[in-house]
């Protein structure tokens, strides 16, 4: 496979699995990426190079045996927000061939 066409089949898998979000961009559930199988590395990497940001749970201070186990700033992302236009191709920077802009 070329990089471009693991571009777009990372691009597919991340379009069929966006959800809008208020942000005006698309979110993505980490939960959804990894139940799809694809490459979660070349997923995260991919997000990433386009803007996208990991959203955290809020950390609670909970005590007794029902309270968190991971130290604190150790969340685990639940989600991740891309920007607006981070699924279109134009946004990858790349020209087509004969376009001008």
């Amino acid at each position: 496979m070329t990089a471009a066409s693991d571009d777009d089949v990372i691009r597919g898998v991340i379009a069929r699995l966006a959800r809008p979000h208020r942000s005006g961009g698309v979110a993505i559930e980490r939960a959804a990426l990894l139940a799809a199988g694809a490459d979660f590395g070349a997923a995260m990497t991919w997000i990433h190079a386009r803007g996208g940001r990991s959203e955290t749970p809020p950390v609670r201070a909970q005590r007794g045996l029902y309270g968190t186990r991971e130290a604190p700033g150790e969340a685990t992302p639940l989600r991740y927000i891309l920007p607006p236009g981070a699924l279109n191709r134009a946004s990858d920077g790349a020209t087509q061939g004969g376009e001008t802009p």
